[in-house]
């Protein structure tokens, strides 16, 4: 008998291993909230009018235009011109995150369909696929695509199974947004160091939601990769140096690169996959020395020689990526003393409400984005 079960074991143990390796891949616990109320009765919001799926070149010029290699500098005129001709864009993002949101606490059928509606509309146009591209549109692809996977991972896992009745639209956007993750890792794989920065970070982020969208592994791991050359960028002193070189708005963009850092993070963990420990604990490094520079900006002018412009981390919504990190690391008491002060943190870019999801005992605040 003794014999037999040693092979057994192993058999077991090979097949707990398969088994483990091919569970479907899931976000955090949050995401399977279930819808709040069904209300009935006359909506305040409507369906707004859809935005014209994109379907042009991804040529748009940058808010940078003519700034040295440092990018720092902004140009009022090319920033008008790149939120004019990307406007549709934004809409198709910021109402779809807005809407979920409205559905999730409502549950009115009509947010959901206008919802699906314009998601399939702009899937049967093959929108935002150009390969005619430069790299604010290449950015614009990857931001897009974050927004609405994100936004739709509320959808998909609620447990409230919101799209059991719709499988056919579920089909087409989910068809559409594997083609689009599939873009944007051909799009951004592979860059030399010098060229990663907090726009690579982005783009796994899209791709990590999409794989959890869409359940491909081969999308998670691109992401998990990415996530794992961003953070072995991070210096001993939590220092990023592509975003160093952003001068005056190196602080800035420190701050910025934390969002798809800690979502990823976030999301990996909960499929198996722990980077908290990455190149000794780097994004906590990252997470702490933000923190300390914006209560001592001096921090980050002693490093790049550059005074800060603060403008940016006045706000509020800019902190979102703490209600992830708080829940990869223990924060220290200030840190979540100040997290309860901003709550609630709502983000398109995140795909909504991320107090909601991670730490939804805070999340009745009023304010909101």
């Amino acid at each position: 008998m003794q014999k037999l079960l040693i092979p057994s074991l192993l058999g077991l143990a090979i097949f707990a291993g398969a088994a483990n390796a091919a569970a479907p891949l899931r976000p955090p616990q949050g995401y399977f909230a279930p819808i709040e109320a069904f209300k009935t009765g006359e909506a305040k919001e409507n369906c707004d009018t859809m935005p014209t799926p994109y379907t042009g070149p991804l040529q748009f010029r940058s808010k940078y235009e003519g700034s040295d290699k440092a990018r720092s500098t902004l140009n009022v005129q090319s920033e008008k011109a790149f939120r004019d001709s990307t406007a549709d864009i934004t809409k198709l993002e910021k109402d779809t995150s807005k809407r979920v949101m409205q559905f999730m606490r409502d549950g009115r059928p009509e947010q959901l369909e206008c919802t699906l509606n314009w998601l399939v509309s702009w899937a049967k146009a093959d929108a935002l696929m150009s390969k005619d591209f430069n790299h604010t549109g290449k950015s614009m692809r990857k931001w897009a695509l974050g927004s609405m996977a994100s936004a739709y991972v509320r959808l998909k896992f609620s447990e409230s199974h919101p799209l059991a009745n719709h499988p056919q639209e579920a089909q087409l956007i989910e068809a559409w947004f594997n083609k689009l993750a599939d873009q944007v890792v051909s799009d951004w794989d592979n860059l030399p160091l010098e060229k990663t920065n907090n726009h690579s970070y982005w783009a796994a982020w899209s791709v990590m939601a999409t794989s959890i969208a869409t359940n491909r592994r081969d999308l998670f791991d691109w992401a998990v990769k990415e996530y794992k050359v961003g953070v072995n960028q991070v210096d001993d002193q939590g220092f990023l140096p592509n975003e160093l070189k952003r001068q005056q708005r190196a602080l800035s963009y420190h701050n910025y690169a934390l969002p798809p850092l800690s979502m990823i993070a976030s999301f990996a963990l909960v499929n198996g996959v722990d980077l908290r420990q990455e190149n000794n604990s780097a994004l906590k490094r990252l997470g702490e020395k933000v923190l300390a520079g914006v209560k001592d900006p001096e921090i980050f002018e002693q490093k790049n020689g550059k005074e800060q412009d603060m403008k940016d981390l006045k706000e509020d919504m800019k902190y979102a990526w703490l209600e992830p990190f708080c829940t990869l690391y223990t924060c220290a008491p200030d840190v979540i003393e100040r997290k309860h002060g901003m709550q609630p943190f709502k983000t398109f870019r995140l795909g909504g409400d991320l107090t909601k999801v991670y730490d939804p005992t805070h999340e009745k605040g009023n304010k909101g984005s």
